[in-house]
C-alpha cells in the first residue's frame, strides 16, 4: 500500500501524528513503520477505544450480580454414573476426529525467574518434564485410549493441538517443540499461531509511539484468541486456525491455559458433558477454597452468564451460603478451562464490536512528539486494552458449567519458587499426590513418604493400572512405562 494512502487513512482516523518524524527517518525505518501501520486496523482501534471508555463509565453503575441459578451447574464430584456417561460420549467424539485443543501459552515465566515461555518450565518432577511435555503426552495417551475403547486402528485417532503464543514467545516456543521432537506427536498436528496486539493509547485515545519509527503495542489479552483464530498463521501461511479446524472436520474445541499442571487436555468427560448439553460455549469450574480466595467466579450479571472478578464481590456476598447445601453461593471458581463449538468460534466475529475491552492504566515509555525525546513516566500516562477469554460468555445462547474436583484438575503455577502457594513446589506436590491416588484407586498401597511419578503415557486419568492391585510400593521413582512399576515394589 502506498504511503500516501496509509497517511490519508490515519489522518481520517485522527492519528496522523504517527507520521510526525517521517522526514527524519531512514528508508529502512520508513518501511518498518509503513508495514506496521498498514497491518493495523486503525478504525477497529478507534471502535475498541470508544467502547472501552463507555464500558468503564457504565461499570460505575453495574448490573446486580447473582449466583448461578439452580441447575445451571452440574458436577462430576460424587456422580460416577454421569461421569462415565459423559466420558463415553467425549471419547466417541475424539475417536471420530471431531475434537481439537487450543492452548493459551503466550506468557513468559517472569515471576518464576525465567525469561523462557511458561510452558517450558520444569516444576521439579523426578522426570524434569516441562509443562508442554506433560500436556503433549496427555494428548498422546488420550489418542490411544480413544482408539482402544472405541475400536479404532492404532494411530488413526488425532487430536490437533493449536498453540497460541505471543510475539515475544513464538520463536522460542516453536524451537522448544522442535528440539524435543514435538514430544512424540506429529508436527503436522501441532499448529502455532500468535496472540494479537493493540496500540497503547493516551487517555484521549491517541496512538503512542515507542520510538520515532514504531508504534507502542501490547498484547490484547487472552481474549485475543478469538481474533487470532481468524488471522493468517504466518506471512507465508495464509490459512487460519478456523480454516484448519474446518478442513480437519473438528466440531468441538477444548481451550485452557498452560500453567495448570493438572489440566486434563481434551478432557472427554467435559467434552461429553458439553456435547450432551448442546452447549455452544462452556466453563469448567472448581469450588472456591475459601470465601476470600482471590479468584473470579462464574455467576449471573443481570440475565446473562459472566465471570465476576473477586474485587467486584462484597465480603457479605463472598460469605453468603446456600441454605440447602451449605456451600458458598458464589462458589464456581473460574479456572480458564473452556469448551467451544467450532461454529461458535466462527460466530464471535459477528458480535465482536459489542465486546468491551478492559482498560489497564500503565506507565508506558513513549516519544515526546515535540522533542523526539524518550519519556519514561513515573506515573501512568497511557492505557493498554485487553479482552478476557470469558468476555464472550454473556453473548452465548447455550452456555453450560461443569464443576470438577480441585485436587484432580487445578493447581496453577503463578508465583516464584518458595512462595508457598501456586508455586512450583505446590504444583509438584499436587501432581505427585494425584499419581499416588491413581495407584491407590487401582488397588495398590503406597508407603508413606514414597513419591511415584507416572508418565502421562502410562495413564491419562488413572485408567490402565489394574495390574497394580494388591501390590505395595516402597520405593520412589519415575515410571515411563507400566513394566517399570515393578522396580519400585
Amino acid at each position: 500500500m502506498a504511503v500516501d494512502t496509509i497517511r490519508d487513512r490515519y489522518q481520517a482516523a485522527g492519528h496522523d501524528h504517527v507520521f510526525t518524524f517521517w522526514s527524519t527517518l531512514e528508508e529502512s525505518e520508513r518501511k518498518s513503520l509503513s508495514r506496521q501501520l498498514e497491518n493495523l486496523d486503525i478504525n477497529r482501534v478507534n471502535r475498541i477505544y470508544k467502547k472501552a471508555i463507555a464500558s468503564e463509565k457504565e461499570a460505575a453503575d453495574p448490573e446486580p450480580i447473582e449466583p448461578l441459578p439452580v441447575g445451571a451447574c452440574e458436577s462430576v464430584v460424587n456422580d460416577p454414573a454421569s461421569e462415565k456417561r459423559w466420558r463415553s460420549e467425549g471419547l466417541q467424539a475424539i475417536a471420530r476426529g471431531e475434537v481439537g485443543v487450543l492452548l493459551m501459552a503466550g506468557g513468559q515465566g517472569t515471576r518464576l525467574g525465567s525469561s523462557a515461555p511458561k510452558g517450558c518450565y520444569d516444576i521439579g518432577l523426578p522426570s524434569h518434564k516441562s509443562l508442554f511435555q506433560y500436556q503433549a503426552e496427555r494428548i498422546a495417551r488420550l489418542q490411544v485410549v480413544a482408539e482402544t475403547e472405541c475400536n479404532k486402528p492404532a494411530g488413526s485417532v488425532v487430536v490437533p493441538w493449536y498453540v497460541m503464543t505471543s510475539g515475544p514467545t513464538r520463536r522460542e516456543t516453536e524451537a522448544f517443540f522442535a528440539k524435543n521432537n514435538f514430544f512424540g506427536l506429529s508436527s503436522k498436528n501441532i499448529v502455532f499461531f500468535e496472540q494479537g496486539t493493540l496500540p497503547c493509547l493516551t487517555a484521549e485515545g491517541k496512538i503512542m509511539l515507542e520510538s520515532t519509527s514504531r508504534v507502542a503495542v501490547a498484547p490484547d489479552g487472552n481474549g485475543g484468541l478469538y481474533a487470532a483464530t481468524r488471522a493468517p498463521l504466518s506471512e507465508s501461511h495464509k490459512s487460519t486456525v478456523l480454516s484448519d479446524l474446518t478442513d480437519r472436520g473438528v466440531l468441538y474445541v477444548h481451550a485452557y491455559c498452560v500453567d495448570n499442571c493438572l489440566v486434563k487436555v481434551a478432557d472427554p468427560v467435559f467434552l461429553g458433558y458439553c456435547i450432551s448439553k448442546q452447549a455452544d460455549c462452556a466453563a469448567k469450574v472448581v469450588p472456591k477454597a475459601s470465601p476470600s480466595e482471590s479468584v473470579g467466579v462464574v455467576a449471573r450479571r443481570g440475565e446473562k452468564f459472566s465471570v465476576v472478578e473477586y474485587s467486584e464481590i462484597s465480603k457479605e456476598q463472598a460469605e453468603l451460603r446456600n441454605s440447602k447445601t451449605g456451600e458458598l453461593a458464589f462458589n464456581a471458581a473460574n479456572i480458564a478451562n473452556h469448551f467451544y463449538t467450532t461454529s461458535y468460534l466462527k460466530s464471535v466475529e459477528s458480535f465482536e464490536d459489542d465486546l468491551a475491552f478492559h482498560i489497564a492504566h500503565k506507565k508506558i515509555p513513549t516519544i515526546d512528539l515535540k522533542t523526539g525525546e524518550v519519556v519514561k513516566p513515573s506515573k501512568p500516562n497511557g492505557m493498554k486494552l485487553e479482552l478476557f477469554v470469558f468476555d464472550v460468555f454473556p453473548f452465548t445462547k447455550r452456555f453450560a458449567v461443569l464443576e470438577v474436583a480441585r485436587n484432580e484438575e487445578f493447581s496453577p503455577l503463578k508465583n516464584a519458587p518458595g512462595t508457598g502457594a501456586d508455586d512450583p513446589e505446590t504444583s509438584r506436590r499436587d501432581l505427585l499426590a494425584q499419581h499416588k491416588r491413581f495407584l491407590e484407586r487401582a488397588g495398590a498401597q503406597v508407603k508413606d513418604g514414597v513419591e511415584i511419578e507416572l508418565s502421562p503415557r502410562v495413564s491419562y486419568a488413572g485408567e490402565g493400572l489394574e495390574f497394580v492391585k494388591g501390590k505395595t510400593f516402597t520405593r520412589s521413582g519415575y515410571v515411563e512405562n507400566p513394566e517399570e512399576l515393578d522396580t519400585l515394589l
